[in-house]
C-alpha cells in the first residue's frame, strides 16, 4: 500500500474512531460496560503495537551497526558529537518554552478541581532516577535486550559493535556487512506490510479512548490542552526555522516526505509506531543510511522534544492548581533537573508523567496532582509524540546536511529538492 493511500486511510480511521467512540459513549450508560467495550476496541491497537514492537529491535540493530560499520572511525565521533550537541540544545529550548508558556498563559489558575487523596494510585515516581537510568543503559546480555525490546540497550550494544567494525584494521567483514544490509532491507519490507494494519490500530486507539472518556474530557481541560498545543506549535515553528537555516527550502520537502510518520505518531501516541516508517522516509528523502541509521536511534533515546517540553509545562500547571508559587530560581533549578532526568524517559511507561512525578516532591508539590492530567494524558501524548517524530527527523536531516550526506538523487520524493540541490 502506497504512503499516500495509508495516510488517507489513517485519516479516515481517525475520524471514524471518534464517531464510533462517541456513539458508544452516548448510547451505553453502564460504566462497567463502557470499559468493557473500550477494551475490545483496544485489542486492535494492542495487536498493531505488538507488530510494531517486533520490528524495532532488529531494525535498530541492523541499521545502526551497518551505518556505523560503513563509516570511517574518525567520522563516527564527529557525527555523534554533532547529534548530541543538537539534542542538548533542542532539549533546553523545549524546556524553556514549557516554562515560558506555562508562566504566561497560566492554565492552572482558576481550577477548582479538588486534589485527590494522597493514597490514590499514581504513576510510580521511583520508576526513574539517574542512577538506575545510567546502569540500565548497559545490557548484561544482548539477546536479553533484544528479547525484552530494550531499545536503549540495543543501541548501546550496536554502537560498540559498529565502532569495532569501523575501527577493525584487517579487511572488512563483507559477508557480515552485506548480511546486515540485507537484514535492514528485509525489515523495512516487513515494516511496509505491518503499516497496512496502521488504520486498524489507529481506529482502535481513538475509539477506545472516546468510548471510555467521551468528548467531555476535552472541553473540561480545554484551557490546559489549548495552552499546551499552542506551545507545541511554537516549538514546531522554531524547529522548522532552525532547520531552514541549515537546509533552506528543503525543509518543506522534508515535511511533505515525513507526513505519514507524523500522522501515525499523532494518531497512536507512540514514537515506536512511527520509527520504522520515519527511517524509511528519511532514506527516501535522500539521507544516507550511515547517518539515518546512527542518528535516528540515538534521537529516540535522547531527543524527545515534545515530551521534554511537557515535563516543565505539566509541573508548573500542577503548581498553579495547588496554588504553590515557584520563584524564578526554583523554576531554573527544576529545568536543569528535568534536562538530566528526561534523558532516561525512552521506553518508560507513561514516560513524561514519570519524570513529572519524580520532580514534584523536590519542590514540595503534591504528587497526586498527576491525577489531574492523567485522564487526558493520551490526548496530550498525541501532540508531544508527533513533536518527537518531527524533532528527530529534523535532527537527523541537519546532521546529514552538515556531513554532506543528503543524496541529490532524491528527486523522486520531490522534484524541487533536486533543483534546490543542483
Amino acid at each position: 500500500m502506497k504512503t499516500n493511500k495509508i495516510t488517507l486511510w489513517v485519516l479516515i480511521a481517525l475520524v471514524l474512531g471518534i464517531a464510533v467512540g462517541y456513539g458508544c459513549h452516548t448510547s451505553i450508560t453502564d460504566p462497567k460496560q463502557l470499559k468493557e467495550v473500550a477494551g475490545y476496541f483496544s485489542i486492535l491497537t494492542d495487536v498493531f503495537m505488538r507488530l510494531i514492537k517486533m520490528i524495532i529491535a532488529p531494525l535498530v540493530m541492523s541499521t545502526l551497526v551497518h551505518g556505523i560499520g560503513s563509516s570511517d572511525s574518525r567520522s563516527i565521533g564527529r557525527v555523534g558529537l554533532k547529534a548530541m550537541g543538537w539534542f542538548m540544545g533542542a532539549s533546553l529550548v523545549s524546556l524553556f518554552l514549557g516554562l515560558i508558556f506555562a508562566n504566561t498563559l497560566q492554565p492552572g489558575l482558576g481550577y477548582t478541581l479538588p486534589m485527590a487523596d494522597a493514597s490514590a494510585p499514581v504513576v510510580k515516581a521511583t520508576a526513574l532516577n539517574l542512577k538506575d537510568f545510567i546502569t540500565h543503559m548497559f545490557p548484561t546480555s544482548f539477546f536479553d535486550a533484544m528479547a525484552k525490546n530494550e531499545v536503549l540497550q540495543v543501541v548501546v550494544f550496536s554502537v560498540f559493535f559498529g565502532v569495532a567494525i569501523a575501527s577493525y584494521k584487517g579487511p572488512k567483514p563483507d559477508i557480515l556487512m552485506k548480511g546486515l544490509e540485507q537484514l535492514a532491507n528485509i525489515m523495512l519490507r516487513v515494516t511496509n506490510i505491518v503499516m497496512m494494519f496502521a488504520p486498524v490500530g489507529v481506529f482502535g486507539a481513538v475509539a477506545a479512548t472516546i468510548t471510555a472518556d467521551g468528548l467531555g474530557v476535552l472541553s473540561m481541560y480545554a484551557k490546559f490542552m489549548g495552552s499546551f498545543y499552542l506551545a507545541l506549535t511554537c516549538l514546531w515553528l522554531l524547529m522548522i526555522a532552525a532547520a531552514y537555516g541549515f537546509i533552506g527550502k528543503k525543509i518543506f520537502a522534508l515535511l511533505k516526505t515525513i507526513r505519514m510518520p507524523l500522522m501515525l505518531g499523532f494518531a497512536t501516541a507512540s514514537s515506536e509506531a512511527a520509527y520504522p516508517t520515519l527511517l524509511e522516509q528519511l532514506e527516501r528523502f535522500g539521507i544516507k543510511e550511515r547517518i539515518s541509521g546512527f542518528v535516528l536511534p540515538l534521537g529516540y533515546s535522547f531527543n524527545l522534544d515534545g515530551s521534554i517540553m511537557y515535563t516543565s509545562f505539566a509541573a508548573l500547571f500542577i503548581s498553579q492548581v495547588a496554588n504553590i508559587h515557584l520563584t524564578l530560581g526554583q523554576q531554573i533549578t527544576m529545568l536543569l533537573i528535568l534536562l538530566i532526568t528526561s534523558k532516561g524517559i525512552a521506553g518508560v511507561p507513561r514516560a513524561s508523567l514519570v519524570v513529572v512525578a519524580a520532580v514534584l516532591p523536590m519542590f514540595n508539590l503534591p504528587e497526586t496532582g498527576i491525577l489531574l492530567i492523567l485522564g487526558i494524558d493520551h490526548f496530550l501524548d498525541m501532540g508531544r509524540t508527533a513533536t518527537n517524530v518531527l524533532g528527530n527527523a529534523i535532527a537527523t536531516t541537519v546532521v546529514a546536511a552538515s556531513e554532506g550526506d543528503i543524496d541529490a538523487e532524491a528527486a523522486h520524493v520531490n522534484p524541487a529538492l533536486a533543483e534546490d540541490q543542483a
